[in-house]
């Protein structure tokens, strides 16, 4: 199965594509889709959504898998990155991919084993899973593939229940 990870943003999105079959990894892509903040908001939606778009196209992924939004500081931010998510459940809706929304604590809980683990322990732990010499960076991406991990789990735990009923 492959699952597109994502973690929503405007300035940067963290994006990344892992296989995951027979409880092992592969990664398939990590990429930051980074927009200049001197480019007009609704241009910045446009390129987040045409990146989106691409990256589904190359990887044909057969869920995509998104960090939930929790804001209770700045609500501006709030809006804006919740309009970047929605260009990017677009996407997903018009490619026809199942969508799975995941809190921070259900990924650190998923990845890590303890759902209040340090950003760090998180890294790591992508790294170790996915056998890579060194964390993805920016940290956006790191954490796209954390979601993606989630998932993988999350749905390895669903498909196992179903068998069994």
């Amino acid at each position: 199965m492959i699952i597109l990870g994502i973690d929503p943003g405007y300035a940067t999105v963290g994006a990344g594509a892992v296989e995951y079959a027979g409880s092992q990894f592969r990664l398939l892509e990590a990429a930051a889709i980074i927009t200049e903040p001197k480019t007009e908001f609704p241009q910045r939606l446009a390129e987040i959504n045409t990146a989106i778009e691409s990256l589904i196209a190359r990887r044909r992924p057969a869920a995509m898998a998104i960090e939930k939004l929790f804001f209770n500081t700045n609500t501006t931010t709030a809006i804006d990155v919740a309009q970047a998510r929605g260009v990017i459940l677009l996407a997903a809706a018009r490619a026809g991919i199942p969508v799975y929304e995941y809190t921070p604590l259900q990924v650190k809980q998923s990845v890590v084993g303890y759902g209040r683990a340090e950003k760090r322990q998180v890294q790591d732990m992508v790294k170790l899973l996915l056998n890579l010499n060194a964390c993805p960076k920016p940290d956006d991406v790191a954490d796209a593939l954390a979601i993606a991990i989630c998932h993988a789990h999350s749905a390895g735990s669903l498909m196992r229940f179903l068998k069994g009923s």
